[in-house]
């Protein structure tokens, strides 16, 4: 299995012929995005799970486009768009309780999002200030600053992480000092994370996956929230192969035109393997969601070859870097100016793209996690 677990700022290329520094404290620069802009009216923003609504989580909508056409459909006729000996790649991680109430040493009351857990102990944690129920970005923490958390837990703020914006700090490397393990800590202490479109705060049950099998996800890897045991069963029974990867993700708040960060993936052989096979055999390798795509092709060789590995990705998937190990991908509605935005073009094409949100639009589907969703084949 490829190992690319490294040292802070070592350089490697790895078993597929990629050069790539996959540093555990990363200095990504801002970039340059042309993806697609567009206004997105608030009411169609999702704030609640369909279940609130009375709805089974696979009765949310689904938009199909391929070549130059958009069908419109629901995700549970997802196995009537796919065929035997197609593999769909699913993302077992789980989601946080990732959101945690603190206070500053001059008692200024703020939310903290666990981000990613780093190698020794360290974490990257977003500060967010409360505001009539939701929260906004809080840029005036300082490095050395301690916050208290509930029931004697501490964080600690070393330094900033990721792109700076002059005074504006928005992500922190950090320590967290707990009484409790912290997943038993987050479990009792913790909440999921939520932002201003969600009014109401949900279950941590609604922010996970049928499938997940490891937490360590800040925002839940959402585009197979929809899937139920009924529906996974109904598409084995029918010759589509299930294979997992693991891609902890982060927040997704990204700001400033910001790239992805580096998130720590795990593709065992076996999905590799069944992803090889697919591509060999003439079928479909379709990933659930682009978490999945980032982890695929961190492994994916420029021969379209399909590795295993584990370690830190900081692979940011544009048009130009193109999509080798995938032929199809399913999706929520990203925000507009969205990185993940790049990622569909890339697979999908501008043209495509442009057709497939104008409809969205039009047809008033749903954004967000607890929204539609869209197949790309």
């Amino acid at each position: 299995m490829l190992n690319t677990q490294i040292p802070h700022n070592e350089s490697t290329k790895n078993a597929n012929g990629q050069r790539g520094t996959l540093s555990l404290v990363s200095e990504p620069s801002p970039i340059e995005t042309n993806s697609l802009d567009f206004e997105l009216p608030s009411d169609l923003e999702a704030g609640e799970p369909p279940e609130a609504k009375g709805l089974r989580r696979d009765e949310v909508r689904m938009m199909v486009s391929r070549g130059q056409e958009v069908a419109h459909a629901e995700f549970r006729d997802l196995p009537d768009f796919l065929e035997p000996g197609d593999v769909l790649i699913v993302n077992t991680s789980g989601t946080m309780n990732a959101a945690l109430q603190a206070e500053r040493a001059d008692g200024q009351e703020v939310e903290v999002h666990l981000s990613t857990r780093l190698p020794g102990g360290l974490w990257v944690v977003e500060l967010r200030l409360p505001s009539d129920d939701v929260t906004e970005p809080f840029f005036h923490a300082g490095a050395g600053e301690t916050l208290s958390l509930t029931d004697g837990g501490t964080l600690t703020l070393h330094a900033p992480y990721g792109v700076v914006h002059g005074e504006r700090v928005r992500l922190w490397l950090s320590s967290l000092s707990l009484p409790l393990p912290p997943d038993e800590y987050l479990s009792r202490h913790g909440s999921p994370i939520r932002y201003g479109y969600v009014k109401e705060g949900w279950p941590s049950s609604y922010y996970q996956t049928v499938y997940a099998t490891e937490t360590g996800s800040a925002e839940m890897p959402s585009a197979g929230r929809a899937f139920t045991p009924e529906l996974i069963t109904n598409l084995v029974a029918r010759g589509v192969h299930v294979a997992p990867l693991l891609l902890h993700t982060g927040v997704a708040s990204l700001e400033e035109d910001e790239p992805p960060y580096e998130e720590f993936y795990r593709v065992p052989p076996g999905t590799a393997r069944l992803a090889n096979m697919a591509h060999a055999a003439g079928r479909r390798v379709i990933a659930i969601g682009t978490t999945v795509i980032r982890a695929l092709e961190t492994v994916t060789g420029d021969d379209g070859i399909v590795h295993p590995g584990e370690g830190w990705t900081n692979v940011y998937i544009t048009p130009e870097w193109g999509i080798r190990a995938a032929d199809g991908m399913l999706t929520g509605l990203h925000e507009p100016r969205s990185s993940h935005l790049a990622m569909l073009e890339a697979l999908a094409g501008r043209n495509l793209l442009d057709i497939a949100y104008a409809a969205a639009l039009k047809e008033g589907y749903l954004w967000h996690e607890f929204g539609d969703l869209h197949l790309i084949l």
